[in-house]
């Protein structure tokens, strides 16, 4: 734990109500304090943040800054060589987008070449588990599936989305889902992704010292880069991570720290790529390992994921869930974690310090991420088991040798998740014809309001999961359905946000429609790649027809309101660029009253595409997206009182879906 009274006084000052209303997490922050260990709360609250760094008004970018200009005065002054507020804004904005995209465009390739090692039977212990979404998917990109073997599709795919990252000109796979409209508007605009490699590269490029000088033609390969991720590299990972581990459907699953059992050894995987997560149920499933626990003293063992790769497997599998990223310290705090293994992004490299003061081990698994003091296990996807076997069995001999106290908090949030688009499509349409249909008539008719996708991070500078919960429930009770990606959707599973029986809080259209569809309010679709998901029900709406020709006229909206990755402003510029208006909340990394912001928060839905928003207020935020909600209903001419028709049984098999 470090020198006592350097930890109590680092400790010290921190209102544990005002950082967080997950009261598991609130409960581990009192023994942190009671134990003299620092969370990433402390350090928020003793690190202050820049103010010149937060609304980008500083530029880094060569050696003759760093340069700072000021907020209050934008345009009082330049940078050394002469840049302007608006284009050092626009470079690091554009910055902040590549790297976010780069994270999804790599876990996307990690994920298409494990797809690839599969199909030529060099790797084993992975099997395609979906030969449906295999062929469905496949028939969209124009391959022939009729008459041909699994493996001969699948190869045809891999080379076909191969193309997402390597080609040079040409537009990426997946542009055949986006609706003509929109598509033809990004055509207009010179937007449309060639391959992600390309895309990343130029946009580095230009924002390098002395390049592309002017922030509308920046915001352009911005908005390039961004959709390459969005219907690239996260849309490829998504897939194939259906393809291979099965395409998720409604499934009940517990999430919290009461997921953690005392009597059994308790390993938590926590990062994003689910090949590691995948191979951990199947070592906590070997008969031979339960043994090895069992005559350690345990009664078994107990796998729960945390953050994205935990969300994965929470909707594909109902493995239970133990938090999300601003929990990750503390659930070492209970003293009942064996072993954490971690993979890539949004891993906290405080977790180690916290693990040593447990006698918990972290372990590191990718060669793209290790963190000094975690022991490293190589995972390796031709054998997988020799990482996770190994990480269990260290969890075992934790777990023969704990000497901490345990103090697991009791609190246990049931919900239901898995609503990938292919079930809520069956979900709506029925078993022989699965159609959107249903959630477009009831748009139209006014039952539901409109869509709203909540999603992202987690943020010590805001009250953690308050903003959150009080947007949707403000949202629902506004008729508003929501969908949720992230860490996001574990904040609303916390908040009991995620069983039908939360339909009591939604609005009576909203809830009539939950109640005869049997689903919760709020739909959880698994984790920050599967925002991909998203887009493609935004396709399908506007294929479906009524509801305008473009993505950019649907009643939607969306919101990331405790962002705090470059990933979440690479998402919020990719739905902003497919035409959805996306709010942030904790701060937003510009300068208001300049050109730039004036281009980000009105000027790109004149050009056709969305536009960005930003308020910290969750009351604000809905009022924000219920406006341009009805804004849009307005312009579609559905914002009159109409004949509420809820499409029951009989009604859909008059329209062929049943």
């Amino acid at each position: 734990m470090g020198n006592e009274k350097h930890d109590k006084e680092s400790v010290k000052g921190i209102n544990i109500a005002d950082v967080t209303i997950c009261e598991a997490t609130a409960q581990m922050l009192k023994k942190a304090e009671k134990d003299g260990v620092e969370t990433a709360f402390h350090r928020a609250d003793s690190m202050k943040a820049c103010p010149i760094g937060a609304d980008s008004a500083c530029c880094k970018h060569c050696a003759m800054g760093p340069c700072r200009l000021s907020s209050k005065d934008p345009y009082g002054k330049v940078g050394v060589c002469g840049a302007t507020i608006d284009t050092i804004q626009a470079r690091n904005f554009s910055r902040m987008v590549a790297s976010g995209a780069a994270a999804h465009t790599d876990h996307g390739m990690s994920m298409l070449d494990l797809f690839r090692e599969v199909v030529n039977d060099e790797i084993e212990d992975y099997k395609i588990k979906d030969p449906m979404k295999l062929e469905q998917v496949a028939a969209e990109l124009g391959i022939e599936v009729q008459g041909r073997s699994v493996k001969d599709i699948a190869i045809d795919l891999y080379h076909e989305l191969e193309r997402t990252y390597v080609q040079i000109e040409g537009e990426i796979p997946f542009v055949k889902r986006v609706p003509e409209k929109t598509l033809e508007t990004w055509r207009k605009h010179g937007i449309v992704p060639r391959g992600a490699m390309r895309e990343i590269m130029e946009l580095m490029h230009r924002t390098h010292m002395g390049v592309d000088q002017h922030y509308e033609n920046l915001t352009n390969q911005c908005s390039r880069t961004a959709l390459a991720d969005g219907w690239g590299g996260s849309m490829v990972a998504t897939e194939i991570s259906d393809i291979l581990f099965g395409t998720p459907t409604p499934i009940k699953a517990d999430v919290n720290m009461g997921c953690l059992d005392e009597k059994q050894v308790n390993i938590i995987i926590h990062g994003h790529e689910p090949n590691l997560f995948e191979s951990m149920i199947a070592s906590v499933n070997d008969p031979e390992l339960i043994k090895e626990a069992k005559d350690a003293g345990a009664e078994g063992i107990n796998l729960l994921g945390m953050c994205c790769s935990g969300a994965e497997v929470l909707s594909r599998h109902g493995i239970p869930h133990a938090g999300n990223f601003m929990s990750t310290e503390a659930v070492l705090v209970t003293g009942a974690v064996d072993a954490m293994g971690v993979d890539v992004q949004c891993i906290k490299q405080g977790l180690v310090k916290v693990a040593e003061c447990y006698g918990t081990k972290v372990f590191t698994t990718n060669p793209r991420c290790r963190i000094e003091g975690a022991e490293h296990i190589a995972f390796e996807e031709r054998y997988p088991r020799n990482c996770t076997d190994a990480i269990v069995r260290m969890g075992i001999i934790r777990y023969k040798h704990r000497d901490k106290p345990i103090e697991i908090p009791r609190i246990k949030n049931a919900g239901i998740h898995g609503f990938s688009h292919e079930y809520i499509n069956y979900m709506l349409g029925g078993v022989f014809r699965g159609s959107y249909t249903p959630l477009n008539e009831n748009i139209i008719n006014g039952r539901i309001r409109g869509v709203a996708g909540v999603v992202g991070c987690t943020n010590p500078r805001v009250r953690q999961d308050w903003v959150h919960v009080e947007l949707v429930k403000e949202l629902i009770r506004n008729d508003v359905l929501v969908v949720q990606t992230g860490c996001s959707q574990i904040a609303l599973a916390k908040a009991g946000l995620c069983t039908p029986e939360a339909a009591i809080l939604a609005g009576n259209g909203l809830a009539e429609v939950c109640e005869t569809v049997g689903m919760p309010p709020v739909l959880g679709l698994g984790s920050c790649v599967d925002n991909s998901r998203i887009l493609i029900a935004c396709s399908e709406m506007v294929k479906t027809g009524g509801l305008g020709h473009s993505i950019a006229d649907l009643p939607v909206a969306g919101a990331a309101p405790e962002w705090m990755s470059e990933k979440a402003i690479s998402i919020g510029q990719y739905f902003v660029a497919s035409g959805v208006f996306t709010v942030f909340g904790v701060t937003f990394p510009i300068v208001e009253n300049t050109k730039f912001h004036k281009l980000l928060f009105e000027g790109l839905e004149q050009l056709g595409l969305g536009k960005w928003g930003f308020t910290a207020d969750p009351y604000q935020m809905a009022k924000m997206m219920i406006e341009h909600i009805d804004k849009k209903r307005k312009a579609l001419g559905i914002d009159k009182t109409r004949e509420r028709v809820l499409m029951d049984m009989a009604a859909r098999q008059k329209l062929g879906m049943a």
